[in-house]
């Protein structure tokens, strides 16, 4: 049996850029970016670990590494389309803006932290990117 022109998943017309709003590339993106800051804050928390300080050191750089991890597979669901992803994005950008208050004796980090955060809740919520992860065929299946 011969596959037709729309038989291999990356094939399908939705799947291509052109369907996808520039909104849920942005926010994609800059989640992307931020859960690999997490997996580079992971590794710089590995390399500082001590004697004195080892099991909260490699707590910590297994949290960050998680999440991560986490955090750059949702941004690519994202990116894919996949509606799930959403949420766990939303809730990295409130716990984004929690941090960025807590640093707002550091001007810039606590600024650029809370754009950035802002941008992808702005990003996640346009009309264009909810219609484009609700108009997904074969999520149905």
């Amino acid at each position: 049996m011969t596959e037709g022109p729309l038989d291999h998943p990356s094939d399908h017309p939705s799947d291509h850029p052109s369907d996808r709003p520039p909104q849920l590339t942005v926010a994609a993106s800059l989640a992307a970016v931020q859960g690999l800051v997490l997996l580079i804050l992971a590794i710089l928390e590995l390399a500082s670990v001590s004697s004195e300080r080892l099991g909260f050191g490699l707590s910590t750089a297994v949290f960050f590494a998680a999440y991560g991890v986490v955090l750059v597979g949702a941004a690519l669901a994202l990116w894919r389309r996949h509606g799930w992803a959403r949420g766990p994005v939303l809730i990295t950008q409130l716990i984004v803006l929690g941090l960025a208050w807590n640093l707002r004796e550091e001007l810039l980090v606590a600024l650029g932290l809370a754009a950035v955060a802002l941008v992808v809740v702005a990003a996640v919520l346009h009309p264009a990117t909810i219609a484009a992860l609700e108009d997904r065929p074969g999520d149905d299946e």
